[in-house]
């Protein structure tokens, strides 16, 4: 592909609405590296499961805030 060429999908890709750009992004950014189906599929299952113990009551969320701020204090010792 030309500099040309790829100036001009650049242009137009840049012309495009936010949603889209993002999905053209996201379509770039898998070929550049693939998904692998066993791990995300893992990946999936975990939210799931993390999903359904916040539901449940099992667990607690943290707000980010709260997580930041213990990292920063372990870490800066």
């Amino acid at each position: 592909m030309s500099d040309k060429t790829t100036n001009r999908l650049i242009d137009e890709i840049e012309s495009l609405p936010v949603e889209e750009r993002i999905r053209v992004a996201d379509s770039v950014l898998k070929t550049l590296n693939p998904v692998d189906q066993e791990i995300e599929g893992q990946w999936i299952t975990e939210a799931e499961n993390r999903l359904n113990e916040m539901k449940s009551g099992k667990v607690s969320p943290v707000p980010g805030d709260e997580v930041f701020e213990k990292i920063q204090k372990r870490f800066s010792k």
